[in-house]
């Protein structure tokens, strides 16, 4: 996973986190449940990035990089 991969993600984890915060201080349904699927969007990305490290550091592992 690249750093900006990192960033990115963690960037729209924490953007969900806001907006599932203001969204239930507001009582803003539609909002906090933006931030729910923001989080869980960035959670899918982050887990499909670390099934690629994974790949490619077993592939590493065999061909001795």
């Amino acid at each position: 996973m690249s750093a900006s991969d990192k960033i990115q993600n963690k960037a729209q984890e924490l953007a969900g986190k806001a907006k599932e915060f203001i969204g239930d201080k507001t009582d803003d349904k539609s909002l906090e449940a933006e931030g729910v699927g923001d989080q869980a969007e960035a959670g899918t990305r982050q887990a499909g990035e670390h099934v690629k490290d994974a790949a490619k550091d077993i592939k590493d592992g065999f061909t001795g990089r």
